[in-house]
């Protein structure tokens, strides 16, 4: 596969547009760059992806960093803020260019989830198995990713 090379902007895009694709049928909205309140640290918040269905909602940080860089240092302080949150959030990340020190604490952590949606088609994937089950278990959107061929049947008498 071609090495994506993405901006900030373009992987959240790429995020909210997978997003809306699999699962606005299901009556998620997905809103971008949206003001909700302050983080930890007094500043106002600036959610790049804010999904919503009926009473309940998901921030998604998007994260994409594909050469070494300055984003490794900010990621503690990013799970933080999403973990003082109101609501259910999520760091999505992605890209070839973070430390395996990094790497470990994502993979690790609760409040985040590797995501690369695949263009043009935006279908579900291994890619982004791990932001479609925060979508699921936020909004009880099992259906959409639990395959029908796995679901117990018993057996005729």
């Amino acid at each position: 596969m071609a090495k994506l090379e993405l901006t900030g902007h373009q992987y959240r895009d790429l995020v909210a547009a997978y997003v809306h694709h699999n699962f606005s049928d299901s009556g998620l909205v997905v809103y971008r760059e949206v003001s909700l309140g302050k983080t930890i640290i007094g500043k106002d918040r600036r959610i790049d992806i804010l999904c919503v269905r009926e009473q309940k909602a998901l921030a998604i940080e998007c994260k994409y960093q594909d050469s070494q860089g300055t984003a490794d240092e900010k990621m503690h302080y990013a799970l933080e803020d999403l973990a003082a949150l109101w609501m259910a959030g999520v760091l999505v990340y992605a890209g070839n260019g973070w430390s395996r020190g990094v790497l470990h604490q994502l993979e690790a952590s609760r409040h985040a989830a590797a995501c690369l949606p695949q263009r043009p088609e935006l279908r579900r994937t291994k890619a982004t198995l791990e932001l479609d089950y925060v979508i699921a278990a936020t909004f009880g959107l099992w259906e959409k990713i639990l395959p029908s061929s796995k679901r117990y049947r018993a057996p005729r008498p």
